[in-house]
């Protein structure tokens, strides 16, 4: 959870949780210390949340049980984000909460803030780095990204736009990309696919691949390749079953007809 503030003004970038440490015995989940929103609850003008994954909006539900789920004037996020987030708060009965896609590209104000969205690429689609400006200057938040050229869902990241506010001037950049302190290039997502196809191919009988249910382009991965063997998927979980309906219904992810079981 980042607070970007300026003239009183305050914008929030992710909510994200952390799963307790083997050394944290009794602990369910690790929440952000609220604290300050809590006492500037009148000031928030916004939450902006790059992607879906618990580490980055998994704390939203107790943010806002606490602050009041209508005291923040807009959250918004990418079409997918919002819809995973509507259902993580309507598991907590929270039903009310002023949800709002954005496309990448697309500019809206938060008080002294501009906000916009721009394209990157992550596990997950819709996530998006956020490019706040005011009189000071731009704060530029990646989310997670990788610069992968050939990603799963064929878009990679709007390098031209980052580029463009790399010459315009960004007085803050904040970056969140796992492993960017090794040298060289990982390797693409859409590799992995293949290599899916081969293990897939060698086998006998069941197969069972475990992934976390928000990885909608690994989900979609393993959905080829079985159906490039003749193979049924069988989701098994909650999470899994809800974020693939979700990712069916916006186009994420494709799943030929009668393929599914179970």
């Amino acid at each position: 959870m980042t607070v970007v503030e300026y003239d009183g003004a305050i914008v929030v970038v992710d909510t994200g949780l952390m799963f307790p440490t083997p050394d944290q015995l009794g602990i369910d989940l690790v929440l952000p210390d609220f604290s300050y929103l809590l006492e500037r609850a009148g000031d928030i003008e916004a939450i902006v949340l790059t992607h879906g994954h618990e580490d980055h909006v998994g704390a939203l539900p107790y943010l806002l049980r606490e602050l009041g789920e209508t005291t923040v004037p807009a959250i918004y996020g990418g079409a997918l984000t919002i819809e995973m987030v509507r259902s993580k708060l309507d598991e907590h009965k929270l039903r009310k909460a002023p949800l709002e896609p954005i496309a990448p590209g697309e500019v809206v104000d938060a008080g002294p803030f501009t906000l916009e969205m721009i394209k990157m690429a992550h596990s997950i689609p819709d996530a998006c780095a956020v490019a706040l400006t005011c009189e000071l200057g731009t704060a530029l938040l990646t989310g997670d990204y990788k610069f992968d050229q050939t990603p799963v869902d064929g878009i990679p990241a709007d390098v031209s736009r980052l580029a463009e506010l790399g010459r315009e001037g960004v007085l803050l950049l904040g970056g969140d990309s796992t492993n960017v302190d090794r040298p060289g290039v990982a390797a693409s997502e859409s590799s992995v696919g293949p290599h899916l196809e081969q293990v897939f191919s060698r086998c006998e009988g069941r197969i069972i691949v475990t992934s976390f249910a928000s990885n909608i382009h690994r989900v979609q991965q393993v959905v080829d390749a079985a159906a490039a063997l003749g193979r049924k998927v069988a989701l098994v979980g909650r999470s899994m079953r809800k974020y693939v309906n979700i990712g069916r219904r916006l186009g994420h992810i494709e799943v030929p007809e009668g393929m599914l079981v179970g």
